[in-house]
């Protein structure tokens, strides 16, 4: 039986970027690690995008930024600029190809598919994979996003669309998402806000095509890429187990209101790192107990009014975009918690806070 210092379960974005992390830091240099995942080869299967309000390891990942977003729905259209916080896409193929190139080259790291062959009585675990049990009551954040090319240049590539919910809503919350990488690329997005169970709303390839053609009326075009996913929309039941840790969705940290994982996972791998030598007294990371609290108040919303929630996002981003984007990353203060709560429809949101 193989024994192993650490072992992360799941070699996805959450773990990748631990082990990645803990590498840079020279953490593994006399300490051994285990990579646990099944899929034989890595390849581009996610999209990950957000406000970079900090710096990270994965620039060189980075396909595209914009400064410059709107916001469309039936009660209009806003165009939002902010330079100081751009907002970035990242290329999974290329995070993973970054990441394990350099972890390969490490001795004390190993991949392996299973756990049957480990002896993990003495090893501290990382874990990635969230539970299977199924949530019929939580609301999700599911979508379908394909990059499409066309024979001409039609996309302004300096602005992206970050919600149009000047859509059917089917009495759910729907919007859809446009990111132009070039004059003539650019990835097309579903987006429900809703529970998983109604399979009225999985038509996603009908819906991508009635919106490319109507809405952004572009008849010729030819599919590169697709992807696929559901975010959780809750946190998954705790449970303290020793020598064991969970992390990215599993660890909490997906931001409930938006789903935006990729940086909250960062910072957590950051932590970790820091407190590696210590981590079985370490205190357990969160990203903020405030945004816990608002966020499940905007989701009480969400869940028993889903019909507001578009006139919601879009008033949210009436006025200027940063004090939105740092409530958004977590990284706002009082005075900007302030202005985007202000925005808000108070009486609906003090009748649900519980």
């Amino acid at each position: 039986m193989k024994e192993f210092d650490y072992i992360i379960i799941g070699g996805g974005c959450a773990g990748l970027s631990l082990a990645y992390e803990l590498d840079i830091n020279k953490k593994l240099e006399k300490k051994t690690l285990a990579i646990i995942e099944i899929r034989e080869k890595y390849k581009r299967d996610k999209t990950w995008s957000f406000w970079k309000v900090f710096n990270h390891n994965f620039e060189d990942c980075v396909i595209k930024s914009w400064n410059n977003f709107t916001i469309n729905s039936r009660y209009g259209s806003h165009e939002m600029k902010n330079k100081k916080y751009p907002y970035q896409t990242i290329d999974s193929g290329l995070f993973y190809k970054k990441v394990i190139d350099r972890l390969k080259k490490n001795q004390n790291i190993q991949f392996l598919k299973d756990t049957d062959h480990l002896n993990t009585k003495n090893s501290f675990v990382f874990n990635s994979i969230t539970s299977n049990q199924v949530y019929d009551s939580g609301l999700w954040q599911h979508f379908k996003g394909i990059e499409i090319e066309t024979p001409k240049n039609i996309f302004d590539d300096e602005i992206f669309n970050l919600m149009d919910f000047d859509c059917d809503q089917r009495n759910n919350v729907h919007f859809f998402y446009t990111l132009p990488f070039t004059k003539n690329k650019a990835l097309v997005e579903t987006t429900w806000l809703s529970k998983m169970n109604d399979e009225t709303l999985n038509d996603y390839d009908l819906q991508l095509e009635n919106y490319i053609k109507e809405t952004l009326k572009i008849k010729n075009y030819t599919i590169k890429y697709e992807e696929e996913g559901a975010i959780p929309l809750f946190y998954p039941m705790k449970k303290i187990e020793q020598n064991k840790l969970n992390i990215g969705s599993a660890g909490c940290m997906t931001r409930l209101s938006t789903g935006y994982t990729f940086l909250n996972i960062q910072e957590h791998s950051k932590y970790i790192s820091k407190n590696i030598e210590m981590i079985k007294k370490a205190k357990i990371y969160h990203i903020g107990k405030k945004y816990e609290f608002l966020d499940k108040i905007f989701l009480n919303v969400l869940k028993r009014h889903p019909d507001k929630m578009p006139k919601i996002f879009f008033d949210m981003f009436k006025g200027s975009s940063e004090a939105v984007i740092k409530f958004l990353s977590n990284k706002s203060n009082f005075f900007e918690d302030s202005k985007v709560i202000f925005k808000m429809p108070k009486i609906l949101f003090i009748k649900n806070i519980f």
